[in-house]
């Protein structure tokens, strides 16, 4: 079984993001949630919310399809950071000029799965 979750338009650099990512990709899920609660980068939080996510489109899937369910075995089989759409801004300078102010976003999809499911993808 496997499911996803994606969250889009995240107010993070993807290069900040993606550090956060590196920790938890390959983890089992459950493990993943719990180590991300004490990382000190804000985007911990929003990783942490997507995996937990993830975990409960799985349930839902599972359920729908009358397959026994258990959190404990889900991986983490991809986890990808892509850039958004940049918010263009200025900053007022000197002498009438201006400086530009970009305000990068992100877009992060998460899958899990069961590690047999993993095995028999990777075939």
């Amino acid at each position: 079984m496997e499911a996803k979750a994606q969250t889009r338009y995240v107010r993070v650099t993807a290069q900040k993001a993606r550090r956060v990512v590196n920790l938890v990709r390959g983890m089992n899920a459950v493990e993943a949630i719990a180590s991300l609660k004490f990382q000190p980068q804000a985007v911990a939080e929003d990783v942490r919310k997507l995996i937990a996510s993830a975990i409960a489109n799985a349930r839902v899937k599972a359920e729908a399809a009358g397959e026994r369910f258990d959190e404990r075995e889900l991986v983490i089989q991809s986890i990808t950071v892509d850039e958004g759409p940049t918010m263009k801004r200025i900053q007022p300078r000197a002498q009438g000029r201006a400086n530009r102010i970009l305000k990068r976003t992100s877009h992060i999809t998460v899958v899990v799965a069961q590690p047999a499911a993993v095995k028999e993808g990777a075939k």
